[in-house]
Parts: C-alpha cells; structure tokens; sequence
C-alpha cells in the first residue's frame, strides 16, 4: 500500500466509526428511555459529531466518512478511482467497528427495539418512497460538501454546515427511513444486528443522491463548468 495513503484512511476509518458510535449510541440511548425517542437529541448527535469529525480529519482525507460523499467527488474528479475505492471500504470498516462495539457494550433488550439504531423503514412505507427520501436528502448532504466546502468560493464553514445538513435530514425523514444519507451509517450497525433487509434503498439512494449533485456540480456549478471549452 502507498504509505501516503494509511494516514487518509485511517482518517476515514476513525471518522467513520466516531460518527456511527456516537449517531447509534444515541438512538439505542433515548430509544431504551422512550420508545418514541426524541428525534431532536437524535439528530443533534449525528449533525454534532459529523461537523466535529469533518472539521477534525479534513485536512488529512478530506472528511468524506461517507461512501456516498467519496463516490460524488469521484464523480465529480475530484478523487480518483483507487483512493476512492481505499477510503470506501476503510469507512465500512469503521461503520462495522462501531455497530459491532455498540451491541456488545449495551444490552441486546437495550438495542433490539430499535434494531442497533439501524436505518429502517417506517410501517406502511413503500420501499420506493423510502429511496426516493435518501435520494432527496442526500443530495442536500452532497450539496453542502460541495458548494461549504469544495468549492474554492465556499465559505471557511464547511463542517458546520454540513452537519446542520444532516440535522435538518433526520428531523424532516428520521422516523421514515432513519434519514442515513450515507451507506456505511447504515451498513455498521445492520450488519451488526444481523438484519440487511431492504439494503438497497440506503445504498442506491445515497449513492444516487450523491450522483446527481456531483454531475451538476461539475458540469453546471463549477466556477467556469460553463464556459470551459
């Protein structure tokens, strides 16, 4: 392995697990207290840690923490296919660490209610519908990284921001699809609590989301996109 790149992905590694520790510790927490949560507290949690964690480990990898965030800037060229793959699986990696460190820190009649905290699907809500809900918000998500923070006219707040992204996210859809924007948000502590149903609304749907943003970044709101030859 190319030694410059064990820093960037150990980065992403950490990230990664930070987030969905402290994203999944949440919902098990207020989920063992009230059944109903509270999806406020929830959500400042993960928008919280994640502008801590972007904030913290961009200047090493550039905080994706997120596949969905790596495969839009490799859309976009803004990385290249092999460090991309590299930083996707160090983030599941991560995910999976932190799912499997929350089941065996608290008690299963803890987290099973709430399924570790997983992303899931509200009762009654088509399979459909729930993809189209992360397409939506996370092309939000990649909006805020590349207009905060990638872009060079962006303002010196990229992390915040892109936490209150996810915050508003999680209060408008939390209790719909569990509002992921990310796979590996969702792939750690599913695959942690043994339930993969419905896998592909959190990784299509993000990776769409993500797509979308990328493609009209770097065709249309790229400063010179439209006027390069």
């Amino acid at each position: 392995m190319d030694r410059r790149l064990v820093a960037p992905l150990v980065a992403e590694a950490l990230g990664t697990f930070l987030f969905v520790f402290v994203g999944v510790g949440s919902i098990v927490l207020y989920g063992a207290i009230d059944a109903s949560a509270d999806l406020v507290a929830i959500a400042l949690a993960h928008g919280i840690t994640l502008a801590v964690v972007v904030t913290a480990f961009g200047a090493i990898s550039g905080g994706h923490v997120n596949p969905a965030v790596t495969v839009g800037l490799w859309i976009a060229g803004a990385i290249d296919a092999t460090r991309a793959a590299a930083y996707v699986a160090a983030q599941l990696v991560g995910a999976a660490a932190a799912g499997f460190l929350i089941a065996g820190l608290y008690p299963r009649a803890a987290w099973e209610p709430v399924g570790l905290g997983a992303p899931s699907l509200a009762g009654g809500l088509d399979p459909l519908a729930g993809l189209v809900l992360e397409v939506v918000l996370t092309m939000l998500l990649v909006a805020a990284v590349f207009l905060t923070a990638v872009d060079r006219r962006a303002p010196a707040l990229g992390g915040l921001l892109i936490g209150l992204s996810i915050v508003g996210c999680i209060l408008v859809a939390g209790p719909l699809t569990g509002a992921a924007m990310n796979p590996a948000r969702w792939f750690g502590p599913a695959l942690a609590a043994g339930n993969l149903a419905n896998a592909w609304v959190w990784i299509a749907g993000p990776l769409a989301g993500a797509a979308i943003v990328a493609l009209l970044y770097r065709f249309v709101l790229r400063e010179g996109a439209l006027t390069t030859p």
